[in-house]
């Protein structure tokens, strides 16, 4: 259930036209009341004789009654309460009931007989909007002080009682939620998503690592948004804002947001902090000028994947301030990676993005200066250029989400010791975009890999199997039995051939970290080990392995029967 307690405004008549109206596309279905201050309000949605003037005539007569000095301009308080579109249907004495429950919880009507008076009318299965008059009975102002957070705590605890849905609650540091007006307007010009949303995810992309207010407005202006700053008479920049060329008002005019209001952490001040922790020399910076060498985008996501393997290690046992700067960055990483990869897994990171954006927030003050590679990382990626889908930018990438799963689930478990809910939400559900955008980049690397696998000769097999039941006997039978396996005993054929010790190298990657979120443990172990060993991670660019004495032109020779049993099992 989600309280929203929307702007105050002075016109009491002009809020009941829309409420009692068709909606701008016609989605008010049957306006009727549900409940009221006095339980005997008109309702000129079901009863013929009663109009929308003699509401409002009822509501406002408070206000009346007090000298016009003495009436308050914003008088009229609109609150709508709507619920999950996976709750069941409440009926109007169930949604009466909640609208009296929520004007007493915010202190519009807390029933000392000189409340405020309100009316709550239904135009849709699924919400109410409740609409009061800031006048109390005895001519006073109500306490509503803080009613968005008052009515957010009765909705936890009419979640409870009616059975709905819980939402996680807040803590304040969300990015703010776009306006139904500003709904409504992305709907009737075919937009996705509203301008605001747009911009917070163009803002946060062209934030990615930048280390100069010069660099960051430079990369606005290439994203096409129109900015304006905003600087003091000394000259000292304060702000800006930023708007869609697309997006006017009625007076044909762009509209403008500044940073803050698109979200708490993308103001200029905060933005500033960003850059701010990094001192010069400490981490390589990205050499643009002409004539330098290029990073690949290969190369970008293979040093974003150990920072990104770094940062994972210190959330696990890192101070507060620290990993609350590394999960901002890594915020930064996957905005990058969002902007930078094919069209086959573009859309899934960025989703994966925009949910974690919620998770790169929260009161921890983050400790600048511990995210520089991570966000040297994202820097790297953004110059590195956009990533073709095929062989090592499109390995690579695979290799990077593979990376960028453990970096997520570990801070939706920092999150979730920390009672951060929707932040360990957010997380979680970037996680899930981030494994169908693995599924998607993986399985033409990873395919021709289980092909070598299946076809080394079996005293080779059999060395790969010794190997791994050496470095990790108690996941041996478990890896055995997976389909990646194939694919992780052509690694350890191609770590052995580049001179690593397999055994070794094997051990050291799987100690790096626990593997119980892993889907599959051979998949990790096959990217860690060929980051390890600086392998390609398109194994078609590694020459096939040479035959043995078992190996004939014709292929493999037959596997023993109950390998191949076990095998066919496991696919």
């Amino acid at each position: 259930m989600i309280p929203q307690v929307h702007k105050q405004g002075s016109e009491t008549l002009g809020l009941l036209n829309y409420l009692y109206g068709k909606g701008i596309h016609e989605e008010h279905i049957d306006p009727h009341l549900v409940a009221s201050f006095d339980g005997m309000a008109p309702d000129p949605g079901r009863d013929p004789g009663a109009t929308k003037r003699d509401l409002q005539q009822l509501l406002d007569q408070p206000l009346q009654l007090l000298d016009s000095d003495q009436r308050p301009e914003k008088h009229v308080w609109h609150l709508s309460v709507r619920n999950a579109a996976e709750d069941r249907i409440l009926t109007d004495e169930e949604w009466g009931q909640i609208a009296r429950r929520m004007v007493a919880a915010t202190g519009i009507d807390p029933g000392d007989g000189a409340g405020c008076r309100w009316a709550a009318v239904r135009h849709a299965d699924d919400h109410i909007h409740i609409i009061a008059t800031l006048v109390r009975e005895d001519g006073r102002r109500p306490n509503h002080h803080r009613s968005g957070k008052r009515a957010q705590a009765e909705a936890r605890l009419l979640e409870v009682e009616y059975g709905l849905q819980r939402v996680n609650p807040g803590d304040g540091t969300a990015a703010r939620r776009p306006t139904s007006a500003e709904r409504h307007k992305a709907e009737r010009h075919g937009r996705e998503r509203t301008a605001r949303e747009e911009l917070r995810e163009t803002v946060r992309r062209a934030v990615a690592g930048v280390q100069s207010e010069g660099e960051f407005f430079d990369r606005l202006t290439a994203a096409g948004v129109l900015v304006q700053r905003r600087v003091a008479p000394s000259g000292d920049l304060l702000g800006y804002k930023v708007a869609l060329p697309d997006d006017l008002n009625k007076d044909g005019r762009p509209v403008f947001y500044p940073g803050s209001k698109l979200a708490p952490d993308l103001s200029l001040p905060r933005i500033r902090e960003r850059w701010s922790g990094g001192a010069a020399g400490n981490e390589h910076d990205t050499d643009r000028s002409a004539g330098a060498a290029r990073i690949t985008p290969s190369a970008a996501r293979r040093q974003a994947t150990s920072a990104s393997w770094q940062a994972v290690l210190i959330i696990d046992q890192g101070g507060d301030g620290q990993v609350s700067a590394l999960i901002a960055a890594g915020g930064e990483m996957l905005d990058a990676l969002a902007k930078t990869s094919a069209a086959h897994t573009r859309r899934e990171l960025r989703d994966a993005a925009w949910a974690f954006e919620r998770a790169s927030r929260s009161h921890i003050q983050a400790e600048r200066g511990h995210d520089r590679a991570l966000r040297q990382a994202a820097r790297d990626l953004v110059y590195g250029g956009p990533a073709l889908g095929r062989g090592e930018d499109g390995a690579t990438t695979a290799m990077l989400i593979d990376m960028a799963i453990f970096f997520v689930l570990a801070a939706a478990h920092w999150h979730g010791k920390k009672e951060h809910a929707q932040q360990a939400a957010a997380a979680r559900q970037a996680a899930e975009h981030l494994r169908a955008a693995y599924q998607a980049a993986a399985p033409m690397y990873l395919g021709p890999m289980h092909q070598r696998g299946r076809n080394l000769s079996q005293p080779l097999e059999h060395k790969q199997t010794a190997y791994l039941r050496r470095a990790v006997p108690e996941l041996a039978e478990q890896v055995l039995a997976e389909p990646g396996w194939y694919a992780l005993a052509a690694t350890l054929a191609d770590v052995e051939r580049a001179g690593h010790d397999p055994a070794a190298l094997l051990a050291e990657a799987a100690e790096q970290r626990e593997l119980d979120t892993a889907d599959s443990i051979s998949d990790v172990l096959v990217w860690r080990l060929r980051r390890m060993a600086d392998l390609p991670a398109d194994a078609s660019t590694m020459p096939e392995h040479p035959p043995t004495a078992t190996t004939t032109n014709r292929g493999p020779t037959k596997r023993p029967a109950n390998r191949k049993e076990r095998s066919a099992k496991s696919l």
